[in-house]
């Protein structure tokens, strides 16, 4: 076994160690352990650790019981982060924390911290505690990907009521907007009894006495959820991804090697060919870009690589970059999302209908949706007749013609005869109106029910009854990278795309109390 450096399998190796060594463990986290060993101390990985001496079946003698160390955290969120009485996402809620906001950590375990914070003492995700103080550079790579924990909170009035959104935190403020009772709400901070909250597109002030933690399941909604197993492990599943060249808009600190660039001032060097830009100060990091002969780099600093070069730590513009193995990993694991109450969205099934209640689509979705509004029918038919996620065809419908309002929705006059576009189906750039309009004629779609339903057939053929039906399923087709060994048919190259897309049909399920929702959660196979 590998004695290392650091915490990673790319560190260098100090030793190798036989199997039956005995080392001392100073601390165990992420899968790697700190142990001295012979004089040296390193990293071990803490799968090939055993706390039973080989060879031995006596019962070592009792210690004493270790002090309890504590270390200092910080909170590392955009928005808050749900202080928990247990270690779980269903535990219920002690408090929110601030980004930047110091805990004391008395133990890790699964993802999870018991921590104090302030007099409250519970549990918190470790995902978001940095060991960075806020304010003080951290000379470390570049961190996972920011996925702070969405906090969702439902209103809580009368059903005949609704409760006003005040523009400041008290009753002498203007009301924004009023929200009807279970809408969901986004919860941003909280202070005393009054919330900050963003719904429906505003952002402002709630008593937060009217808001509750855990929405109520009318009898109208049933959820179900079922696994699908893939032949690969994750880390297999990475390392047939990187090969797509997956793409991200995260910063990395990027570096170039000193025979690539020739150095012409202080700060700018001059690249002498076509290179790559590494995540890292040795060609054993992923490519994060190629610059070409002749290019301006800015130079920030420089540091000796593991290959005896010079490699400079140089600006990259770009706006997406090849992503890192360690943030593909990240949106590629199912764990980090389906406990979220949005982003867990990405595993519902969308080859299964919602069974909606025609009249509370009407009432609660398309009431005001321009050309869409009534039109409740018409997406339930187009669901049951082509085998798609009703709530899907709505979500999308409504994207695409900005709320029923866009000019192939309400109509356009192609060839003698008007023609609806729902979806925006065939509207390529350059001239959408015109040939979305084209696409139209040619099927058919001469009422606004000929384009909800007969567009619903094409949404299908593309990618949902091609086993790729759900979101997560569209990004990452995991099917047929186990069969085919490579990356083939994704909808896009983003890496958050799945979890960026899951928002909208969100909060139309939350509008609702009368459907159904099955989901479906991938399941890597472990070593």
């Amino acid at each position: 076994m590998n004695l290392r450096k650091g915490a990673t399998t790319k560190s260098s190796v100090i030793k190798t160690l036989n199997d039956g060594e005995k080392v001392t463990v100073y601390s165990e986290s992420n899968g790697w352990a700190k142990v001295k060993v012979s004089g040296s101390t390193g990293y071990v990985s803490t799968k090939y650790l055993t706390a039973t001496k080989s060879g031995s079946t006596s019962r070592p003698k009792p210690t004493p019981a270790p002090e309890t160390k504590t270390t200092t955290k910080y909170v590392k969120v955009s928005g808050a982060l749900n202080l928990r009485k247990a270690g779980t996402t269903n535990s219920a809620v002690i408090k929110t924390l601030k980004d930047g906001e110091e805990v004391t950590v008395y133990s890790e375990s699964n993802g999870w911290a018991k921590v104090k914070a302030g007099s409250s003492t519970g549990y918190v995700s470790t995902k978001y505690l940095t060991t960075t103080k806020p304010g003080t550079a951290k000379p470390s790579p570049a961190p996972k990907p920011s996925e702070p924990e969405t906090v969702v909170r439902f209103v809580d009035v009368d059903a005949s009521s609704s409760l006003n959104v005040r523009s400041g935190p008290g009753t002498t403020f203007a009301v924004v907007t009023k929200l009807a009772r279970d809408t969901a709400v986004t919860l941003l901070s909280q202070s005393g009894s009054w919330s900050k909250i963003s719904a429906n597109g505003k952002t402002g002030y709630v008593s937060t006495s009217y808001l509750k933690e855990k929405l109520g399941s009318p009898d109208g909604i049933a959820v179900s959820e079922t696994e699908q197993k893939y032949n690969l492990t994750l880390d297999e599943m990475v390392k047939l991804q990187m090969g797509a060249s997956p793409q991200t808009d995260q910063k990395y600190k990027s570096y170039i090697r000193e025979d690539a660039i020739r150095i012409t001032s202080s700060i700018y060097g001059t690249v002498l060919g076509d290179w790559n830009i590494r995540g890292g100060a040795g060609t054993n990091y992923w490519k994060i870009t190629t610059v070409r002969r002749g290019e301006q780099l800015k130079v920030l600093s420089q540091v000796k690589g593991s290959d005896g070069h010079i490699w400079y730590q140089v600006e990259i513009k770009d706006n997406w970059v090849n992503a890192s193995p360690e943030d593909v990993k990240y949106y590629l694991d199912p764990n980090n999302f389906k406990d979220d109450p949005v982003k867990s969205y990405q595993f519902v099934k969308l080859s299964q209908t919602a069974n909606l209640n025609t009249a509370e689509v009407n009432q609660r979705i398309l009431s005001g949706k321009g050309i869409l509004e009534g039109k409740a029918s018409s997406f339930i038919k187009a669901g049951n007749l082509y085998g798609v996620n009703d709530i899907y065809l709505i979500s999308h419908a409504l994207l695409e013609t900005g709320n029923g309002r866009s000019q192939l929705a309400t109509g356009v006059l192609y060839n003698g005869r008007t023609v609806y576009n729902m979806y925006g189906i065939g509207a390529n750039d350059g001239n959408a109106v015109q040939n979305g309009a084209a696409y139209a004629y040619n099927a058919g779609w001469f009422t606004p029910e000929d384009a909800i339903v007969g567009g619903a057939r094409f949404i299908a053929m593309g990618y949902i009854n091609k086993k790729q039906d759900t979101i997560y399923k569209m990004r990452w087709n995991p099917s047929a990278a186990e069969a085919l060994g490579y990356p083939s048919h994704q909808y896009a190259t983003d890496i958050g795309w799945a979890s960026k897309q899951v928002r909208q049909i969100y909060n139309l399920y939350s509008l609702l109390n009368n459907y159904s929702i099955d989901l479906e959660i991938p399941v890597y196979k472990t070593k």
